[in-house]
């Protein structure tokens, strides 16, 4: 029987920068997902990677000193190195700067144009840079951008633009005939509320004000606009062909299951790239499903509050299962979740050491004790043998229902009723009284059969969540896992079989010692590191000894006429003639505010025209991070000294 198509996208990454645990926490999700659905039959497409072009990351590595390329490389490569350490099974990892990408996004480009989708005009309004978005001044949420709440800048420049009214009663239509198209239901009120019902104003989807961006061929100087470029990946590197001819990837993925992204840009996703693909005539997505932040204490990560926390950090303090639990069980379906290091800690202590690993190393030890580590077969059946059972057998169902709208935390906590559920369990037949009398032996046996048989239902149902946990726990219990067919019968475990060896599945955390750990490894981390310092080549000595560096008093200072730049100094240089020099310091010094000052000058500089005035020689300064300071001497030196 052929397996049904699944496809699962992620945002693909901004590679402005490393992404955080909040970015992180997405491939989870969607890695929980798409592991859930092969689990139970599905053929699964599972996409992510990283958006490449824009304004930012030309200006990041301008700044860098870098070209864009050797930037988004770097940065995919971080990407990709955090989502393959958080254990994540994508299928394809795509780069926007892929060329066949590219080749594909112009031709798209191009086909919008020429059915008259897109025209040429002219931009003159506000734009967010972190975000790659114009905006109008009535969008403006207190003068800033009402996505990030960033400041914006005024922006003008010549344009392409895509008549997104045009489609815009059509795709309230399709949002009206398809409820769940976006989730969760507050995400859809916001879009139809706040972007459909005002009225859709024409979107700009070329920028000439930068070059790092996907050339519009049939117009050299205008490059694509990031969104129309990052959008069309879904479907670029799913097999769409801009000409018709679609490969057979194509044809049984598209349209995809569900685009996972994040709750700041459902808008692009929601309005802009079903309004794309219906141009292009190609099926709408199932489902976009935003969902909420991972948030520290009650605001977004940001570098510049300093509250980022990397992936990769808390996975070499806590493991990689327990970040992945604590992602994927602290998120809520709709609102933001918190994260912190305490919060984690207490996590760990009661879900997973004391719920889950209590669990599976006791009935484990308790299998070896009185059993020489041989599972026991079952006998007679009480009645709180069948409450265990009944829970077990409802679990795949249960789980189901919920990872089939995506409430992921909730699935988790079916799996927790299961293991709680045998704790319990425990606690009402107290194996270790019934292991003092022969005569309840059978009993014992029966006892720990259902713990044993319990935890392998509890180890094939958190597969997808802590995948290398069930490993473990497989291990413990000498059996291979044998999918979610196996669950159908309460039979799993064959008597007789021997059990592998008990070992701890996740250690308690001393949680005043840990924090503070994690507290002095912070403070280290934060100490300001000594700035590097870059050094001109180096140069004979005697060419050193040529330039003239002269000890000179400011007579009088004033501003150039017309220019914001320069001031105009007479300088006595100690030969009785007053020395005209122009520097461009304005900006930093006021005229009078240097009069009478000690400065020092290079004296044998040819003369120089600046704004028609001659400037006979150069101020010495310093200059770092957009700061100034004009070089000034103790006033006891006379003109006329000589820096040697």
């Amino acid at each position: 029987m052929d397996k049904k198509p699944y496809y699962i996208s992620t945002a693909i990454a901004y590679t402005s920068a490393k992404p955080h645990i909040g970015n992180t926490y997405e491939i989870v999700l969607a890695d929980a997902i798409a592991r859930y659905k092969r689990m139970t039959g599905y053929d699964v497409y599972f996409q992510t990677g990283t958006d490449e072009h824009g304004q930012k990351i030309q200006e990041k590595a301008e700044a860098a000193g870098i070209t864009p390329q050797q930037h988004v490389d770097k940065v995919a490569a971080e990407v990709k190195r955090i989502w393959d350490l958080m254990n994540t099974t994508y299928d394809k990892f795509v780069r926007t700067t892929d060329p066949m990408h590219e080749k594909k996004v112009q031709k798209i480009f191009k086909k919008l144009h020429d059915q008259g989708d897109i025209y040429k005009g002219s931009y003159k309004g506000k734009y967010c840079k972190p975000c790659e978005s114009f905006w109008t001044e009535s969008q403006l949420v207190n003068g800033c951008c009402p996505d990030c709440g960033r400041p914006v800048e005024d922006a003008e420049e010549e344009a392409y633009f895509f008549r997104m009214s045009k489609y815009a009663d059509r795709l309230m239509k399709h949002i009206e005939e398809h409820p769940e198209f976006i989730q969760p239901e507050s995400r859809k009120n916001e879009m139809v509320n706040n972007f459909l019902k005002p009225g859709l104003q024409d979107l700009c989807v070329s920028r000439t004000s930068f070059t790092w961006g996907i050339p519009v061929d049939f117009d050299p100087g205008h490059v694509v606009y990031v969104w129309l470029d990052a959008l069309t990946n879904y479907i670029t590197f799913c097999g769409y062909d801009p000409d018709g001819n679609h490969d057979e990837h194509y044809k049984r993925f598209w349209p995809a299951d569900v685009h996972l992204i994040g709750k700041d840009i459902i808008r692009f996703h929601t309005i802009y790239w079903p309004i794309f693909l219906m141009a292009l005539g190609e099926p709408l997505p199932k489902q976009v499903f935003g969902h909420p932040w991972l948030l520290v204490g009650e605001g977004k990560m940001s570098k510049s509050l300093g509250n980022v926390i990397y992936a990769d950090d808390l996975v070499r303090l806590f493991g990689v299962d327990a970040v992945r639990y604590y992602v994927l069980h602290e998120m809520p379906f709709a609102n933001d979740g918190v994260i912190s290091y305490e919060l984690i800690c207490e996590r760990i202590n009661s879900d997973l050491a004391n719920v889950l690993g209590n669990l599976v190393n006791r009935t484990i030890a308790m299998t070896k004790k009185y059993f020489g580590g041989v599972v026991p077969a079952p006998a007679d059946a009480e009645p709180v043998d069948g409450e265990l059972k009944a829970v077990a057998l409802g679990l795949p169902a249960a789980v189901e229902k919920r990872m089939s709208d995506l409430h992921v935390a909730d699935a988790i906590d079916e799996v927790f009723t299961l293991l709680r559920r045998s704790n319990k369990y425990i606690d009402e037949t107290m194996p270790w009284a019934l292991a003092k009398d022969e005569s309840k032996k059978a009993r014992l046996g029966t006892v720990l059969y259902n713990l044993l048989e319990s935890i392998r239902f509890a180890a094939t149902m958190l597969r997808p969540y802590l995948p290398d946990t069930a490993d473990k726990i497989f291990a413990q219990l000498g059996v291979e896992d044998k999918g979610i067919e196996s669950l159908a019968a309460f039979d799993g475990m064959q008597p007789g079989a021997s059990v592998g060896e008990a070992s701890i599945l996740f250690e308690r955390i001393d949680i005043p010692k840990k924090l503070a750990e994690i507290e002095e490894e912070n403070k280290a981390k934060a100490a300001p590191e000594k700035p590097a310092v870059t050094f001109l080549p180096d140069i004979p000595f005697d060419d050193f000894c040529k330039v003239d560096m002269t000890v000179c008093k400011v007579l009088a200072c004033e501003n150039v006429k017309k220019s914001e730049k320069l001031l105009k100094f007479q300088l006595d240089d100690g030969s009785g003639t007053p020395r005209q020099i122009l520097s461009g310091i304005a900006k930093y010094y006021k005229p009078e505010e240097l009069v009478g000052k000690t400065v020092v000058a290079v004296t044998n500089l040819p003369p120089r025209k600046m704004m028609g005035l001659e400037s006979n020689g150069m101020l010495l300064s310093a200059e770092k991070d957009d700061k100034l300071n004009l070089l000034m001497l103790d006033d006891s030196i006379a003109a006329g000294s000589k820096l040697c």
